[in-house]
């Protein structure tokens, strides 16, 4: 969220309309968190007009940025780029600086668009724009007193240089480039484990994916030591994905020829995916249960 709403100015003429406006945003806001993302574009419809009528600068950016996320959610990737772009003329124009959080927060959604509609070459230039201007912003900070800039403004924009790097190595992984993915997941991972700790569940899906890196490259010991951490830990803190983790633990297994241990590890996570209603985890697993079998006639 680039500009909170409380931000905006308190002037007893302009209260009403305001009040109208930040009333709509909430009411958006709501609308979004129930997945009813078509009423929540409507209703932001309505708070920009206001926003525009009153000519209220923080209001109209705030509006924009939220209709770009609900354009994002809703997979609608031109509409959201505009919308991002629009978003940042306006901040930018209102004096923000290029390496201001709520700009590279954009600019790291840009990317990912980008990335989505295979445009390498804008999305290698929006990742890399985001992740080097954040590691220069961390330098800089690094020795700042806590009266100068506060930690937790620090461990934010820590954070979201991780989040740079895991959806970095995300789009990397799905055209290919497994070696430079597998850096930056463990930036990311080392980041997370840093700021939010080992058992954050951050943390342990990006140790799961950094498995899933690490075993498509053939590294299948690495992987193995790593998806069983992050094993240990989604059973220890009940994550939510913990049958996604396990499936990840029975691929590797099965990777290292270990059916017998891949097998029991599949039933468990196959169980997990249907107590939880999992349909397409389920039949996922399923899926690689029958590939097991086939490895295990194969290999005899």
């Amino acid at each position: 969220r680039p500009v909170g709403l409380s931000l905006f100015p308190k002037d007893g003429e302009e209260e009403d309309g305001e009040d109208a406006i930040i009333l709509l945003l909430k009411r958006a806001k709501l609308s979004v968190m129930k997945g009813e993302l078509e009423e929540a574009d409507k209703i932001l419809h309505q708070a920009l007009r206001l926003s525009h009528r009153s000519d209220n600068r923080k209001a109209i950016v705030y509006t924009y940025s939220m209709m770009a996320n609900v354009a994002y959610m809703q997979g609608q990737l031109d509409n959201a780029e505009k919308l991002y772009k629009a978003s940042m003329s306006y901040l930018l124009a209102g004096d923000m600086k290029e390496d201001d959080n709520a700009i590279l927060e954009m600019s790291l959604k840009l990317a990912s668009i980008y990335a989505a509609q295979k445009q390498h070459k804008l999305a290698l230039a929006g990742y890399e724009f985001c992740i080097l201007t954040l590691e220069e912003k961390i330098a800089k900070q690094k020795d700042l007193p806590e009266d100068v800039l506060p930690a937790e403004e620090k461990a934010n924009t820590r954070l979201l240089l991780g989040m740079s790097l895991d959806s970095y190595a995300r789009y990397l992984l799905s055209i290919n480039q497994l070696p430079v993915a597998q850096k930056m997941y463990e930036k990311a991972l080392q980041i997370s484990n840093d700021v939010q700790g080992e058992t954050h569940p951050q943390t342990v899906v990006l140790m799961n994916d950094l498995a899933t890196v690490l075993d498509a490259q053939g590294h299948y010991d690495e992987a193995h030591s790593c998806v069983k951490r992050a094993a240990e830990l989604a059973k220890e803190t009940q994550h939510p994905e913990e049958h996604m983790v396990l499936n990840n633990l029975a691929a590797i297994l099965m990777h290292k020829e270990d059916f017998l241990q891949a097998k029991q590890v599949y039933q468990e996570a196959l169980k997990q995916a249907q107590q939880k209603g999992d349909v397409a985890s389920a039949q996922h697993i399923q899926e690689e249960l029958a590939e097991l079998a086939r490895r295990r006639k194969g290999s005899k």
